[in-house]
């Protein structure tokens, strides 16, 4: 085991939204947040706001490795990654291009397998390691339109909880974070990807233009008072951080709370019946 404990934050996806207010709370609170983002010029400003900014794209091997190694460099090891990059990919399952669909597991599944395997090998070294992996309510429930953004974060929920197992004995906490709606710009990015190559497709146009809404709907509509900002996600993460046993999953947002709860207890064909409630389904 290492002397010194590197309890440095390499937080992926530091842009805009969780990945941004989190990097910005934890260099506030005295930690050494390293914030990256795909480019530089994106996150240039918190510079100045007590972070370390890193180049970091989770698309590309070569990127990942150049951070990793500039931090081991400057700290002997990443303590802590917090997996936020990601986007959600919307539209009908049909008619979405594999193309976009491999997009979207190659940055919110498979850049986080590999940045993660990147990092264990310093913190097996020290003894002492925390995995955040930014999840989401729809990681434990999948609503119409979304087949492909919920499949990603189904799957980073197992592999959280295959990790969790694995490199507990090492010192390694694994911790999912699981927001409701936030306010940010992933409502505004998800209804872009709608409107992608075979969104006028006749068969599913009304239910995308459908989908668009409701998600448009829970941000500004009366489920977005049960919205929160990123803040309130980077204060989970901090709280997560601060303790010597963390809980294995952080909801965040009362909208998060009441859904997964909702998912839980209702048998699937009853959820279904729900949804009919608020999407009406494609018919020829």
């Amino acid at each position: 085991m290492a002397t010194t404990v590197s309890k440095a934050v390499l937080i992926t996806g530091c842009s805009t939204g969780i990945g941004r207010a989190t990097a910005e709370h934890l260099a506030r609170s005295g930690w050494t947040a390293y914030a990256t983002a795909r480019r530089l010029d994106a996150i240039q400003d918190l510079a100045t706001k007590g972070c370390r900014i890193l180049a970091l794209d989770v698309c590309d091997e070569g990127s990942m490795r150049a951070a990793v190694d500039a931090v081991e460099r400057a700290e002997g090891a990443v303590g802590v990654l917090v997996n936020n990059a990601g986007y959600g990919q919307e539209g009908a399952f049909e008619a979405t291009p594999m193309a976009e669909i491999r997009r979207q597991f190659e940055t919110n599944v498979f850049g986080l397998i590999r940045l993660t395997q990147m990092v264990l090998p310093g913190m097996r070294r020290q003894g002492w390691g925390k995995i955040v992996n930014l999840s989401s309510m729809g990681g434990k429930l999948t609503f119409p339109g979304g087949a492909f953004y919920h499949a990603t974060k189904h799957a980073v929920e197992a592999l959280s909880d295959a990790l969790r197992f694995e490199v507990g004995g090492f010192g390694i906490d694994v911790i999912v974070v699981e927001p409701g709606p936030i306010r940010t710009q992933f409502g505004d990015t998800a209804i872009g990807s709608i409107h992608g190559p075979a969104a006028d497709d006749p068969a599913y146009a009304a239910f995308n233009t459908q989908v668009a809404a409701k998600i448009r709907e829970a941000y500004e509509g009366p489920m977005g008072r049960l919205a929160s900002g990123p803040e309130a996600v980077a204060q989970v993460i901090e709280k997560a951080l601060a303790k010597s046993r963390p809980a294995t999953r952080y909801p965040v947002t009362a909208a998060a709370r009441i859904m997964m709860g909702l998912r839980r207890w209702l048998p699937d064909r009853a959820f279904d019946a729900v949804l009919r409630t608020q999407f009406a389904p494609p018919r020829p």
